[in-house]
């Protein structure tokens, strides 16, 4: 062949020109050893805390224990895929979750990749979000004073949670935990019809930590029954997936929440449950040969939690101005966690850990659920640090001195049963317990509006059904709602409105008891 210089000189000019590649580095490990979930990398001497790692059959892991001479990783995918002599790579990228509106009505796991089949995510590279973010500081925060109703007459009227507020759901297994969250987020579709466009929508998010994949599928059922999953996002890290999966979802979960709040929007993240989470981070943790405390978890292990539920907050709505972090400000994040107990112990390690966190708790007793009151909330235990500030004006009126009513009803109840001689104030006191303890009675996937809710804690509080028989006050309860709705329309938005409940709705509302009373008899 007959090469021309000036040919071969042009057609190099020309490529040269057209290049726009550009250098990667990328740093490359060595798999030292694996097993029960975890691998020794050598190598990996730039890697971060928390980074993610590649492995050539597809397999992630986050680098967790940064030592001298090898990095400890956590496997979050199969780990018979993963073999000695491996290469792994860094991607240079802390952990991170897609977050955004295409979340909403999907399952996910805790990375965010979908499990329900319905397809990829439609989320670009800015909409990923470092699971671990700074909770809002003091000056960023806002007082609680908004009430987030859960439908739940036991919960709204005496121990009431606010948006922005971290309350415990605690109790054994089986006592309606599971249930009372589900109650939750069904009752949030009357802020805002179920559009989760709509910004007076509350979005929520539920999180199955080691639940049962059967378990997740009857929420996900319950959720699409009542019109709920629009609005919801369900991040499942279940029993059979690895602990490095179920100690990560919570966190996925509350930063998938923090977008919205973020940008706005009040969130409702629950958290079922914290101490499977705890039992999973001990596992990755002494496979990573971390020192162990106290029942074998590791030292930190109540920092595991509070860095979690700190970041549920009510933020200022100058928040923006303070951070630009923040989109807009106003906007809130609720946190509803459970912990299990085991025979009522509240004061294990993990639960007493937790309610030293929250600002509240709300327990669940095994005695009260078998005995037919459900939910099964114990009033004595139970508190919220909150109070009538996260409650409507004539909700606070009313429901002010049931607590009382309730825990001398308990006293004098204990007492009662070993005498028959009883003075009047002591019967008047049992009959009106009896009543109000049967009134706070709901079944479940039934939560009820705020206004439905005082109307008929007033009849309770107020002495109308210290006449009517026991068995017949949850009858009395369908039937005055009926009455009100058909007949007096105008005092449900009253009560929601109104700094009270005024004389002129008292006196409806007492007229409509006697009437409903006498139908009843």
């Amino acid at each position: 062949m007959d090469l021309r210089p000036a040919e071969v000189t042009s057609i190099l000019e020309k490529e040269i020109a057209n290049y726009r590649g550009q250098s990667a580095m990328q740093s490359v490990g060595t798999v030292l050893s694996v097993g029960d979930g975890v691998a020794r990398v050598w190598g990996l001497d730039d890697c971060m805390m928390n980074e993610l790692l590649e492995f050539p059959s597809g397999v992630r892991g986050v680098a967790l224990n940064l030592e001298e001479d090898n990095v400890g990783c956590v496997l979050l995918g199969d780990v018979t895929k993963v073999k000695e002599g491996d290469q792994v790579k860094t991607t240079g990228r802390i952990i991170s979750v897609p977050t955004g509106y295409s979340l909403l009505g999907r399952v996910v796991n805790a990375l965010g990749d979908p499990l329900d089949g319905r397809g990829p995510l439609a989320v670009s590279e800015a909409d990923y979000w470092t699971i671990e973010q700074p909770a809002p500081s003091v000056v960023e925060r806002k007082g609680v004073h908004e009430p987030m109703q859960t439908g739940i007459k036991a919960i709204d009227a005496m121990i009431p949670i606010g948006r922005g507020q971290r309350e415990l759901i605690i109790g054994d297994r089986q006592t309606g935990k599971t249930a009372l969250l589900i109650d939750a987020i069904i009752n949030q579709k009357r802020t805002g019809g179920g559009d989760p466009k709509n910004p007076a929508q509350v979005i929520c998010i539920y999180v199955a930590i080691g639940q049962k994949q059967s378990t997740v599928v009857d929420v996900l059922r319950k959720l699409n029954a009542h019109g709920a999953m629009p609005y919801t996002i369900i991040v499942a890290a279940s029993a059979n997936e690895e602990a490095s999966m179920q100690f990560l979802a919570p966190y996925g979960g509350c930063t998938m929440g923090e977008r919205f709040r973020d940008e706005g929007r009040h969130v409702l993240v629950c958290y079922d449950d914290l101490y499977k989470q705890a039992l999973a981070y001990r596992q990755v943790m002494l496979l990573l040969r971390r020192p162990p405390g106290r029942e074998a978890f590791p030292g930190d292990v109540f920092n595991l939690h509070s860095r979690l539920l700190e970041r549920a907050a009510k933020l200022a709505d100058n928040a923006p101005e303070i951070n630009p972090r923040y989109k807009k400000g106003g906007g809130s994040l609720t946190a509803l966690p459970v912990v299990e107990t085991q025979e009522n112990d509240v004061a294990a390690y993990i639960p007493t850990n937790v309610i030293s966190i929250t600002d509240g708790q709300i327990f669940l007793e095994t005695a009260l659920f078998n005995a037919g009151i459900r939910p099964g909330v114990n009033a004595g235990i139970s508190v919220s640090r909150v109070g009538g500030a996260a409650q409507i004006p004539a909700m606070k009126k009313i429901a002010g001195g049931m607590r009382l009513n309730l825990a001398q009803y308990r006293e004098l109840a204990a007492f009662a049963q070993f005498g028959s001689d009883l003075d009047k104030a002591t019967q008047q006191v049992l009959r009106r317990g009896e009543r109000l303890t049967e009134l706070l009675k709901q079944a479940q996937y039934q939560p009820m509006g705020v206004e439905d809710q005082i109307m008929v804690i007033y009849a309770g509080t107020s002495g109308g059904l210290d006449d009517l028989p026991t068995k017949k006050v949850l009858d009395f309860e369908k039937a005055f709602l009926a009455h009100m709705r058909d007949n007096h329309p105008e005092i449900a938005p009253a009560l929601v409105k109104d700094k009270g409940v005024s004389e002129a709705s008292k006196t409806v509302l007492d007229k409509a008891i006697q009437l409903v009373k006498g139908q009843l008899a």
